[in-house]
């Protein structure tokens, strides 16, 4: 059976439905309609891709389908663009504005993210679904990064003010895993180099401590993967720790972890959260992820399993 799995998303979105990918895989030959810029980390889920673009018509690649299974969202305008794609069966949430969905399995707000496709998947194909399987093999990493290997992973990035901690504090979560021996590496898209040279400095780290826009996204795979630990915002980073099996403390602000975070089982990471929610995409850091101090991180970085 040919498979076509709607996911036009980010890394973390591409992350949450790897337990989904791999219950689709059993059952036939499976392309995920992604972005081409995922494609490294689609490689690892042993998938085929065509590139995709959030919204945007399929490409002719992903059309006529046997099964078309939305990963995509809630619908309707992920929904039209599956339909457009004419495949014989689609598998999707049901929504009242497609007659098409009329009847297919609920959407629930507050579900976790990687358990809302599972279900999808059983209650709409009949598929057995595990949430837990969540592993990636860890890509190799490559001689000029070696500095990562055993070390602390400090990503200060986020796609949104609302979800990026302040620079000092991450520095300061830097500078005291340096006082305490430890090898400490900042990643970061080429936009966030900036960023991440600036909490360098404030930890007192040297420029070559810095990996952040240097490296594509199967380096920053390896990066994480080879990692001791890893501190970050609640992105796509956080994400890649709890597929690639690395222990982490993982910061929310106004997205609740129970829909996004590590799944409570994943014993090896930390999350902190002052239970507030809010606007994920606003331009501001959210109060609640303010109320999170540099010492509240490494308390939970000194619990971590080493």
């Amino acid at each position: 059976m040919r498979i076509v799995a709607l996911r036009a998303l980010g890394l973390g979105d591409l992350l949450t439905a790897v337990p989904a990918l791999r219950a689709l895989r059993e059952a036939g030959e499976v392309v995920i309609a992604a972005p081409r810029a995922l494609a490294p980390l689609v490689a690892l889920t042993g998938c085929e891709q065509v590139g995709a673009t959030a919204l945007a018509p399929l490409p002719p690649e992903a059309h006529h389908a046997d099964l078309l299974v939305n990963l995509h969202g809630r619908g309707p305008q992920s929904h039209r663009v599956a339909l457009a794609a004419r495949p014989a069966e689609l598998v999707a949430f049901a929504h009242p504005d497609v007659p098409e969905t009329a009847g297919m399995s609920p959407w629930h707000a507050d579900e976790h993210e990687v358990a809302r496709w599972c279900r999808l998947l059983r209650e709409g194909a009949g598929l057995r679904a595990d949430p837990s399987c969540l592993d990636l093999p860890v890509p190799r990493l490559a001689p000029d990064l070696r500095a990562a290997d055993g070390a602390t992973v400090v990503h200060p990035g986020a796609a949104s003010g609302a979800r990026r901690w302040p620079a000092t504090r991450f520095a300061a979560v830097a500078a005291a895993e340096r006082a305490a021996g430890r090898r400490v590496v900042l990643t970061g898209a080429p936009a966030e180099r900036p960023l991440a040279l600036a909490v360098a400095r404030r930890a007192q780290l040297p420029d070559d401590a810095v990996l952040a826009g240097r490296t594509d996204l199967q380096a920053l795979a390896a990066v994480v993967g080879h990692a001791a630990r890893v501190v970050c915002g609640d992105t796509g980073v956080a994400h890649l720790a709890t597929a690639l099996r690395v222990p982490s403390v993982v910061l929310f602000g106004p997205t609740s972890p129970d829909r996004w975070g590590p799944p409570p089982d994943r014993e090896r990471h930390r999350v902190l959260w002052a239970g507030r929610t809010g606007d994920p995409h606003a331009a501001q850091p959210h109060p609640g992820l303010l109320q999170i101090e540099p010492d509240d991180v490494l308390a939970q970085l000194a619990g971590l399993p080493t």
